[in-house]
């Protein structure tokens, strides 16, 4: 891995890596190349994406920055299909089944709009009669590392424990209810202190527990609109190459009991005996081979009390560069900085494949009421997760040493 990431693994003039032919996600079919869209003749006959113009449903703010909405329900329109033209019949299905819907779509802008580093937003809603059933909303944007404004929220919903790597050469990662994927940067570019320019899929509330099966249908369906939506963003920017929806996916992710030895399966790391009976168990994220990896640990509660991270994709781990630089108390380390920030400690190291990012968090206060976690834990972590994934020996001096 290196700091060009992104472009290394794109084709020749930096475009959009195709990974290996095969089977979609948890499918025995082969997948259809999203970038393989259906003649006019076919676009225009289609039931699912004939439309019209109207000023209903969701258009909200969009529409006064240069929005269309349409529903589904109505007679042919000649236009696109949803989400810039990305969409296919088979992946509308997969997420809304027969269902009417409605479309609030946000025109693609090829240059950043504002300090909000945003290039667009499509929102589809489905109806059961007059009542919304579901919500999906595809965000196109830059992350930002500067201001420090893509450091904690997107994180939370997008780097969580229940999301496993795409894999295959997919700079992203999904669950049941989020997915993102990282645009090729030979594509949008990269300044400094910035992250990736993601696309990404929100469902639902981020982080919400199903049967594993419900898990597994929503996550598929989730992915192929997360590539399908990025392939109509690469298009409409003018780039070449297109993305393929991976063959196959980790398993859904479910909690286990805490190793107390081994916390979050990483040899050597240890959880301190006073928090061994209320953090009980654990989950990680799944994939190894991700931008990635995300453990969290909790006990009787649904809510996890602890997040620990390991970003070893260089470009996002510019998302953290505020909390590094600029947020708590300065911590020193044998290759690298950070800061204690009470409920967060970040500490970036620099390794043979580029930066690597340490993020240690404590979402909620323990039985006692304490927040001491994030000093506790930093240490060991970082050591721990050096040695794991092959940056060597690094030990992290904390303040009060």
């Amino acid at each position: 891995m290196s700091e060009d990431k992104y472009p290394e693994n794109a084709g020749p003039d930096g475009t959009a890596p195709t990974p290996p032919e095969g089977p979609g996600p948890d499918r025995e079919e082969s997948a259809v190349p999203a970038g393989d869209r259906p003649s006019f003749v076919r676009r225009l006959l289609r039931s699912r994406t004939a439309r019209a113009v109207t000023a209903a449903g969701l258009a909200g703010a969009l529409l006064g920055a240069g929005a269309v909405a349409w529903r589904t329900d109505t007679l042919p329109f000649l236009g696109p299909a949803p989400c810039w033209d990305s969409l296919g019949d088979a992946t509308v299905t997969e997420l809304f089944g027969d269902r009417r819907t409605e479309v609030a779509e946000q025109s693609l802008q090829s240059g950043r709009q504002g300090d909000g580093l945003s290039y667009g937003q499509c929102r589809i809603t489905s109806f059961k009669n007059d009542r919304a059933v579901r919500q999906v909303t595809v965000d196109v944007h830059q992350l930002d590392g500067l201001r420090g404004t893509d450091g904690r929220q997107w994180p939370r919903e997008f780097l969580a424990a229940g999301m496993v790597s795409l894999g295959e050469g997919l700079p992203g990662m999904a669950s049941a209810s989020r997915g993102w994927l990282a645009l090729p940067q030979g594509c949008t570019g990269r300044g400094e202190f910035s992250g990736p320019t993601v696309v990404d899929v929100s469902m639902g509330m981020a982080g919400l527990d199903v049967t594993s099966e419900l898990a597994r249908e929503d996550r598929v369906a989730l992915t192929d609109t997360l590539v399908e939506a990025a392939n109509g963003v690469i298009r409409s920017f003018g780039c070449s190459g297109s993305y393929r929806s991976p063959r196959t996916l980790p398993a859904v992710v479910a909690w286990q009991d805490t190793d107390v030895a081994a916390l979050c399966g990483t040899k050597g790391l240890a959880l301190p005996a006073a928090y061994r009976k209320e953090l009980s168990r654990t989950r990680v994220s799944g994939g190894d081979d991700g931008p990635a990896r995300v453990c969290e640990v909790g006990g009787g509660s649904r809510e996890p009390v602890l997040r620990m991270t390991t970003v070893v994709d260089p470009a996002l781990a510019e998302i953290f560069s505020w909390d590094v630089l600029r947020s708590g108390v300065p911590v020193k380390g044998t290759k690298g900085y950070g800061r204690l920030a009470g409920d967060r400690a970040v500490y970036r190291a620099s390794c043979q494949t580029g930066p690597v990012v340490f993020v240690v968090e404590q979402l909620s206060q323990t039985d006692k009421g304490e927040f001491g976690l994030t000093d506790d834990l930093l240490p060991g972590y970082v050591a721990a997760e050096a040695e794991r994934i092959g940056c060597g020996t690094e030990k992290v001096t904390p303040p009060r040493a």
